[in-house]
């Protein structure tokens, strides 16, 4: 039977011709829709940690800080400045510094100083508020031994010191 139906000859020919409008399909809300779906959002504020036991020495500081959210985070700007208690604080003592780690060690500082810090993270579609600040400060310059000043006896010894900081020393340790 299939040798016989291919033998015979088959009209192709539609009886009624097909009409296909020319239609134009506005795909501009979906691709906004699509858009605003693969776009990721800002990210939300750090949060800086208090200063951390032996994080600072004389002239450098390690400021930690966290991300309490998912958010997308290419790098984070650090910002410091010393403390200041004047009224009209010089904008230009303020730094920034761009990190990609949640955690930086900042050098070249003044022994025995306070500084204030805050940080903000950057993604592709824009930076977060900054963190709060928080104050960190470094650690005493070594006091100054006098030793023109030193006296001893069989059962006791005078040495005397000076600081070289400007701010003052809570507490010295003596080490024998």
């Amino acid at each position: 039977r299939l040798e016989e139906f291919l033998k015979k000859e088959v009209n192709l020919e539609l009886s009624t011709r097909p009409e296909f409008e020319e239609r134009v399909i506005d795909f501009s809300e979906v691709e906004q829709l699509m858009n605003s779906i693969n776009a990721i959002p800002a990210p939300c504020a750090p949060v800086i940690n208090p200063q951390a036991p032996n994080a600072a020495t004389g002239t450098s500081l390690r400021v930690c800080w966290s991300l309490f959210s998912d958010d997308t985070v290419e790098c984070y700007q650090l910002c410091y400045k010393p403390v200041s208690h004047e009224r009209h604080s010089d904008e230009k003592s303020e730094h920034m510094l761009k990190v990609r780690e949640t955690y930086c060690t900042i050098t070249d500082l003044l022994p025995n100083t306070q500084y204030e810090f805050w940080v903000s993270a950057l993604n592709a579609s824009g930076i977060s508020p900054p963190s709060e600040k928080a104050v960190y400060v470094t650690a005493p310059s070594p006091p100054t031994i006098k030793t023109e000043k030193i006296r001893s006896c069989e059962n006791a010894a005078l040495v005397c010191w000076e600081s070289r900081d400007l701010n003052p020393v809570d507490s010295y340790t003596v080490e024998l």
